[in-house]
């Protein structure tokens, strides 16, 4: 028994050692996220930085920490996983860059998809379902289809003429690329911009691609554009789409919410409660809803209600300072009658009437007031004015009244 006892004990170093390795290559991983954080925090130079988080730290390093162990483990990674992995954040094509840069440095292989050249090849320029077509949508994909695709190999060649200065290069290599801003901004039908303003966005992100391209990179065009393209539409859409303007830092909180509301209604079966998304997102529920309030669309009062939208929306909302019929009804009576009334006065003794109780504009006079402009004492003026009121108690002009003090 006390032989066997060293053994177990010598047995058991190994494990403890191989825990070690694990935790320790697990803390590696989790630095060299941390480190990537960093480098993209000291990066972003948008001009917005002191208003705008992309997202909160611990959700990016996440992010980058699954892509650095899904590269170690393999040895490489494709183009498509990282994309996949990296559309949950909203980030600048530059430090989409320094991704790329960080795992290489950490030798993993950035692999191609064959897929995706297959379909590269085939761009669907067809209208989405929803979009009307006009007569500069027909011609503008009609002359976008004309444009040749380009190879990898002639990529190369019009970033080095671009990169000496070739303008001609430039344009060939953004006419070429077209196609892929309309297949991306088909994802964003229906968010509030018109087709042809979401391509007009997305080209303005094609040419801020061929700008910054550096093919020394060894990526793709239509991999690096794509975030530009990307970015520039999302962008657009969170400036332009909205009639009351929202932040582009709230935007994304609020598309962040969504998809937590969403993954959180296909595990429960059901609407999840702020309490449920605030714990997720971990923030106070009373945030959660003041995020779900700004992001409610405002409703115009002219929208068309009914099949035949003869109607509007503002025709059915209350007005709750306005008079109820009856009220009005009764309003325009008595004044009708106490018209006549002060008709039985003196001409001197109504106005008094009318200027000492603000019958003709609601603000009442004082009698120095009234006095003034009869060019009169106050005394004066209030003796005219009981003298006419002793006339309206005569029963004779009172009956016409009484009925409208109840």
């Amino acid at each position: 028994m006390n032989d066997a006892l060293p053994e177990e004990k010598s047995a058991a170093k190994p494990v403890k050692t191989g825990k070690k390795k694990a935790v320790k290559a697990e803390k590696a991983v989790d630095v060299e996220a941390e480190d990537e954080i960093v480098a993209l925090e000291d990066d972003d130079d948008s001009s917005d930085k002191p208003e705008k988080k992309v997202h909160d730290k611990e959700f990016q390093m996440s992010v980058v920490k699954r892509l650095i162990e899904k590269g170690k483990k393999s040895g490489s990674i494709t183009e498509k996983e990282i994309l996949d992995e990296l559309q949950e954040i909203d980030l600048t094509p530059d430090q989409i860059d320094k991704i790329y840069e960080t795992l290489e440095g950490l030798n993993i292989e950035i692999m191609g998809d064959l897929e995706e050249e297959e379909e590269e090849t085939e761009v669907d320029l067809s209208v989405p379902e929803g979009v009307a077509i006009d007569d500069p949508v027909r011609m503008y994909l009609k002359e976008i289809g004309k444009v040749p695709l380009l190879t990898s190999d002639q990529e190369v060649a019009l970033a080095k003429r671009i990169e000496a200065g070739d303008e001609e290069a430039a344009k060939q290599l953004a006419e070429a690329n077209l196609r892929l801003v309309v297949s991306i901004a088909k994802r964003y039908v229906g968010r509030g911009m018109l087709f042809l303003d979401l391509i007009q966005e997305g080209n303005l992100g094609l040419i801020k691609a061929v700008e910054k391209f550096d093919f020394t990179k060894g990526f793709k065009f239509s991999t690096y554009a794509t975030w530009w393209i990307r970015q520039a539409i999302t962008r657009a859409i969170a400036d332009q789409a909205r009639t009351i303007r929202i932040p582009v830092h709230m935007v994304e909180t609020i598309n962040k919410l969504i998809r937590v509301e969403r993954q959180l209604l296909q595990e429960l079966g059901r609407a999840p409660q702020p309490e449920e998304i605030a714990e997720i997102m971990e923030m106070p529920p009373e945030k959660v809803r003041e995020i779900m309030k700004i992001a409610q669309e405002p409703v115009s009062l002219e929208t068309p209600i009914g099949e035949e939208e003869d109607s509007h929306l503002g025709d059915f909302i209350p007005d709750d300072d306005a008079l109820a019929p009856a009220e009005a009804a009764a309003f325009t009576m008595l004044k009708e009658q106490l018209i006549s009334v002060l008709d039985t006065l003196t001409p001197r003794e109504e106005k008094v009437l009318r200027l000492r109780f603000g019958l003709d504009d609601g603000r009442s006079r004082t009698l120095e007031e009234v006095g003034k402009e009869f060019n009169v004492t106050r005394e004066r003026i209030r003796q005219i004015e009981a003298k006419a009121l002793r006339k309206l108690r005569h029963p004779s002009r009172s009956k016409k009244l009484k009925d409208y003090l109840d």
